[in-house]
């Protein structure tokens, strides 16, 4: 694994290089804003989101004048879908799940409940049609997408007291994003999404009782130990998370085709990195999180989480029934998925 890390990075640096040069010599300046959809603070999310704008503008030879914002800076992080659609912004690194009140079909190019490992998330993407289905449905609101970064399985959520039965999750007022929320309601809880800055506050307050948001390198940046104690394992609804780069079309096509290549190759180089800096971020979270900040770390037991995919499965029928775009990437996904078990069933130890 090391290896092709190695290799992958090298590879991404020769082309970063190449295209440089090219574009030092060569192209225009083009000047742009990006929305940051995450704290600069947030740990992984921020570190990787000044790192796409600095490989931008290093690999473009400063062709491409790019300037990152914090969220709310120039427009609040949850209307960034908007902004970008009509030219008010010109970019934002963000998270698809993020725009499921337009359409419950952008969860799937966020994360899905009971989904697959990275390795498998990025080869339907790239291989099995997800990515050309993600295009399709941001062009619907007039944006390009590239997708911009890969996240290792997430927790499952903090909470106030020890959750023993599905029967304890009814009533709950818990900070949810995507699908994973609507298999929560299914259990009584009702769920509202709110942006990275706003959880502890309302988690502090009580306006919620419990909240998922991310790994525990994450997490723990945003002092959600501070008020809830109890800390859930594995995060079934987030196996793997991605996340987007999404252009308006106007700014988009002051680019040339060799400032597009930068953009589309910084960004498959910032997938690369978040993936490697989270699986190696966690484990000292954790048993610091365990050792010092008086958290009990909890994995769900079977009957749990078998409750959750079963509820999952009634969530993904009921949303394919309802909307076109999501029954078509679902559609995509599972057969990609049916398609890739047996090489993940022979290739992989258990």
């Amino acid at each position: 694994m090391q290896r092709l890390f190695r290799a992958a990075a090298i590879a991404c640096a020769f082309t970063l290089g190449v295209s440089s040069s090219l574009a030092t010599a060569q192209e225009k300046k083009v000047r742009a804003q990006m929305g940051w959809a995450f704290p600069s603070n947030t740990g992984l999310l921020g570190p990787a989101q000044t790192r796409l704008v600095e490989a931008i503008r290093t690999a473009s030879g400063g062709s491409i004048d790019v300037k990152g914002f914090e969220p709310g800076a120039l427009v609040p992080a949850n209307q960034y879908l908007d902004a970008v659609g009509n030219g008010s912004l010109d970019m934002a690194f963000t998270v698809s799940a993020f725009w499921t009140g337009k359409d419950i079909a952008f969860a799937l190019y966020g994360a899905v409940p009971f989904g697959p490992e990275g390795g498998e998330y990025i080869a339907w993407l790239k291989h099995g049609g997800g990515e050309a289905l993600m295009k399709e449905l941001h062009a619907k609101y007039n944006v390009e997408v590239i997708p911009c970064g890969l996240i290792s399985p997430e927790a499952s959520g903090w909470f106030r007291k020890e959750i023993k039965s599905v029967d304890d999750l009814k009533g709950l007022k818990m900070r949810f994003l995507g699908l994973g929320a609507n298999v929560m309601q299914k259990f009584g809880v009702s769920t509202q999404l709110l942006q990275a800055g706003e959880i502890f506050q309302a988690l502090q307050l009580g306006t919620i009782d419990a909240t998922e948001f991310s790994m525990p390198v994450m997490d723990a940046t945003l002092g959600f130990h501070q008020v809830a104690k109890h800390y859930y394992f594995p995060g079934w609804h987030q196996q793997s998370t991605l996340n987007e780069l999404i252009i308006s079309k106007k700014k988009w096509a002051e680019f040339s085709p060799t400032q597009r290549s930068i953009i589309q190759t910084a960004c498959d180089a910032n997938m690369l990195q978040m993936f490697a800096d989270g699986e190696a971020a966690q484990f000292s979270v954790l048993q610091d999180l365990q050792k010092n900040k008086g958290v009990t770390l909890h994995r769900w037991p079977q009957p749990m989480l078998a409750a959750f995919e079963k509820a999952w499965g009634e969530v993904a029928a009921e949303q394919a029934a309802k909307s076109p775009d999501f029954k078509k990437g679902y559609e995509s996904y599972t057969n990609f998925r049916n398609n890739y078990k047996i090489w993940k069933d022979l290739g992989y130890l258990k």
